[in-house]
């Protein structure tokens, strides 16, 4: 059988939320605060997920210093205390959600990941406020 282990780590960064394609009155529309032109912050709760068989010489599904390393050199060097729509390139031209957050960090450390596990992000903008991808 399957065994799932998670990593739970932090990073708090600011953004805007903001469609150049819009209006000024139509982002605030829908944006609503999170427009606001000085940007604004998060303190995000970040669940990285791998699934997979336990290894019979180790006793580990992967190697959580492992998964640490590549968590804190792929995603919260590059995310934590940064303003998202300024420092991190992929958010350049792509709206800094935390659906489009999510769908980066997978993308970041899918990679470095080996295919034989499946890998699941749950990111917290918010206690309340989660986006858990892929979700099928």
């Amino acid at each position: 059988m399957k065994v799932a282990i998670t990593r739970k780590e932090h990073f708090n960064s600011a953004h805007r939320l903001h469609n150049p394609k819009w209006s000024n009155e139509k982002n605030k529309e829908i944006f609503g605060k999170c427009n606001n032109v000085n940007y604004h912050g998060h303190n995000y709760d970040l669940e990285v997920k791998v699934i997979g068989y336990v290894d019979e010489e180790t006793g580990y599904v992967i190697d959580t210093k492992y998964l640490s390393e590549i968590i804190k050199s792929k995603v919260l060097e590059k995310f934590d205390h940064k303003n998202l729509n300024l420092d991190v390139e992929e958010f350049k031209f792509l709206n800094p959600t935390v659906e489009n957050i999510a769908i980066l960090v997978f993308r970041l450390l899918r990679p470095h990941i080996e295919k034989k596990y499946e890998l699941k992000i749950k990111l917290y903008e918010t206690p309340r406020n989660f986006v858990e991808y892929p979700y099928e």
